[in-house]
């Protein structure tokens, strides 16, 4: 085996093999470099992981294997890129951000070149620990000129995402979850449109803005706040930057209470930037984020890592019940 994998993660690929895993994004990703000759596939020595092996046996004339070299990957993509194609590079989340921030800042947002980032593990889902969970990345890329910042909430949006990342002409940071489960023969492709949430469910007493693996958490928490006779309308935000800023003043206004959901601390994530639109507005209204709380957590299962450390439904109930009680004081 000679990409780059630790005992667990060799142990859980073999687990996987006997039951196969959806290759949502990748395969998104290899119709459309089947439509579009530009794309090219960069891997820091973790294929399998991010779902471009199908790439890499398909087209492998445009799928380059720089090994475990993410700041040196950035900065080949931003040549590629000032040639004339588009890069998609690819490790996980920790790993394509943190360690090379500098090269994404210099060799891909500062001339503003279509490098699209993309990145697996988002958060704290991972058994591997803190050096594998990205609880950062969400603050340091929407904070980068020029970047679009996307993560969709399930695969039903990858292709989608694969899309409004190639329409965008700048850098993109995509932030990706790897489905768990086999795959369903009923999963419908759905669309996304530039800058805009989707509304999932409407209520009229709190609104829950959720982003990635959160927006099933939220989801379930609203059919539990229902049962109490408080009524949650759900958005899923995948763009985070640009943010859907008119959608959030209407829900402020609609349900006059609101809380966040994010795999990612909750420090200049999606709740950051929530409540930015807010105060740069002058809206007043209680509120509330679910994130990590400014600390480092362990590795796990995500069940056990979500509860733990008050990301699941449990912990967006009671945000919700919090902001409810608050308003109608």
């Amino acid at each position: 085996m000679t990409e780059r994998l630790t005992k667990l993660e060799a142990a859980d690929f073999i687990n996987r093999s006997f039951k196969p895993l959806p290759r949502s994004y990748g395969d998104a990703l290899v119709e459309a470099a089947l439509q579009d000759p530009r794309i090219v596939c960069l891997s820091a020595d973790l294929t399998p992981p991010t779902e471009t092996d199908r790439f890499r046996d398909e087209l492998p004339q445009r799928y380059h294997n720089v090994g475990i070299a993410e700041a040196n990957m950035i900065g080949v993509a931003g040549g590629m890129a000032r040639s004339g194609e588009i890069p998609f590079v690819h490790s996980f989340c920790a790993f394509v951000t943190k360690r090379c921030f500098d090269q994404i800042t210099m060799q891909a947002a500062y001339p503003n070149l279509p490098v699209k980032i993309v990145g697996f593990l988002p958060g704290i889902t991972t058994l591997l620990g803190v050096s594998h969970q990205a609880i950062e990345d969400i603050a340091l890329m929407r904070s980068v000129p020029n970047m679009m910042v996307l993560e969709p909430s399930s695969a039903q949006y990858h292709q989608a995402a694969v899309e409004m990342a190639l329409k965008h002409p700048g850098p993109v940071y995509l932030r990706m979850k790897r489905p768990e489960t086999p795959p369903q023969e009923s999963l419908v492709p759905q669309s996304l449109q530039y800058g805009k949430g989707v509304v999932c469910r409407e209520g009229s007493d709190v609104t829950i803005i959720a982003c990635g693996l959160e927006v099933a958490e939220a989801l379930q928490a609203a059919e539990a706040l229902a049962e109490t006779g408080i009524e949650a309308t759900v958005v899923d935000m995948p763009m985070i930057k640009p943010l859907d800023n008119e959608l959030i003043l209407q829900q402020a206004k609609t349900t006059g209470a609101m809380v966040t959901v994010e795999n990612h601390s909750v420090i200049g994530g999606l709740g950051s930037a929530v409540a930015e639109v807010l105060a740069d507005a002058g809206v007043g209204l209680p509120f509330k984020r679910v994130g990590v709380q400014d600390r480092f957590c362990e590795g796990g299962s995500s069940t056990y890592l979500l509860k733990k450390f008050g990301l699941d439904s449990q912990a967006i109930y009671s945000a919700c019940t919090e902001v409810v009680k608050r308003k109608n004081k």
